[in-house]
């Protein structure tokens, strides 16, 4: 009496394998062993994480503890067949303990991001459907503001006017130029032009994909993938191998949400991804900015809906970024030097080039064959003028 029993998951300890207790590293692979599997989701993995007490141990039971264990995720025969064929890819065993280096090259991954790590956006943890895991390419630095949702999203249509286009190009540059990071899906039409014009700009593109990020669609924007690789960030929540389907694409709407601050919709019909995109992120109290278009034109039917709903009118880029205020990419801008000290510089231009990197007193007066009185004059001018700064030493170096 009294003690509690969990069958049949205690099975695989009746067969003479201890529950063993692995490190945060150890743990983290296995989940990421287990992302990878058809069939398996989130709730499932959580399903078999708790009940099993570790995904190691849910890994050597048998298929119809699993089937058993997965029963109240509404499980079907095909995806335990899915899991079971994974299963009997992977072998008993994928991974050692401790994990060898291959291993934890293989499952661990330094381009991989799952729930737990310091860099994965916690907000992801929070939507609908969280994703068990983010691949990704391009620069790491960028994962930094997205934590924080310090981003923009530009949605539109793949069939824009000339007038979207247009504003497309124009959001997307002034974006870029104040410092914020651009986030779209890798889709024609809208989305395109506004990374094309962030890239040019200059700037950070984040593009969300519907596909692994080994691999391009549609394959006519294979170059600005690349471009955005090199510049900015790739992101997908589905590991290389999985094969391409509809629903992929219209998962990644909830990613662009929870990765931003703000919506801008720039044209769309009535049925789109773009419009669900917006409305998705309005729903959750997301600020949604909307460009107004011809009202008899059918690819701006929906977004000029959505405005007329209660969405911000966006007629210049400017008053966004003016709204927005700098990014977090934003390059500090050095003011323009004073007249009277670029005259000051034109004057002591001998000097200056003497000093070099740095250089002492005794040096300069023997490279310009001048008394230390002289130069410590002129020196000092430069000292107040914010152009050369003293060290200990009798060193001078230039500001």
């Amino acid at each position: 009496m009294g003690q509690l029993v969990h069958a049949p998951f205690c099975a695989s300890q009746e067969r003479g394998r201890p529950l063993r207790i692995h490190s945060g590293e150890t743990s983290r692979l296995w989940r990421s062993i287990w992302s990878r599997c058809p069939g398996v989701g989130r709730r499932r993995l959580e399903q078999l994480e708790g009940l099993f007490g570790s995904l190691h141990q849910a890994w050597q039971a048998t298929g119809q503890e699993l089937e058993h264990a997965l029963s109240g995720t509404q499980i079907n025969a095909r995806d335990l067949q899915r899991i079971e064929l994974y299963r009997q890819q992977l072998g008993p065993a994928p991974l050692s303990d401790p994990p060898t280096p291959n291993e934890r090259r293989r499952w661990g991954g330094q381009r991989c991001l799952m729930p737990g790590d310091p860099a994965f956006p916690r907000t992801l943890g929070e939507i609908d459907q969280p994703p068990l895991a983010l691949h990704w390419a391009g620069q790491g630095s960028i994962w930094a503001p997205l934590r924080q949702r310090r981003a923009v999203a530009v949605l539109g249509t793949r069939r824009p006017s000339k007038h979207g286009l247009a504003m497309a190009q124009a959001i997307g540059r002034a974006l870029a130029q104040a410092g914020w990071p651009v986030v779209a899906g890798l889709s024609e039409g809208i989305q395109a032009a506004a990374h094309q014009s962030c890239l040019q700009a200059g700037g950070t593109p984040v593009a969300v994909l519907g596909t692994p990020i080994n691999q391009s669609s549609p394959r006519g924007l294979a170059g600005l993938q690349q471009d955005i690789s090199a510049q900015g960030l790739l992101l997908s929540e589905w590991p290389e191998g999985t094969a391409s389907r509809a629903a992929h694409f219209s998962l990644r709407q909830r990613l662009e949400v929870g990765l931003v601050q703000a919506l801008v919709l720039v044209e769309c019909p009535q049925q789109s991804a773009a419009l669900h995109t917006a409305e998705l992120g309005w729903a959750q109290g997301i600020p949604l900015w909307v460009v107004p278009a011809d009202a008899g034109r059918s690819s701006a039917a929906g977004s000029n809906r959505l405005l007329a709903r209660g969405g911000t009118p966006l007629l210049d880029p400017a008053d966004l970024v003016k709204h927005l205020g700098c990014g977090p990419r934003s390059k500090p801008v050095r003011p323009p030097m004073p007249r009277t000290h670029a005259t000051l510089l034109q004057r002591e231009a001998a000097l200056m080039g003497a000093l070099g990197q740095g250089a002492t007193l005794e040096q300069l007066c023997h490279s310009l064959r001048l008394c230390p009185v002289g130069i410590s004059q002129r020196l000092l001018q430069l000292e107040l003028a914010g152009l050369v700064r003293s060290a200990p030493g009798l060193w001078w170096h230039p500001c």
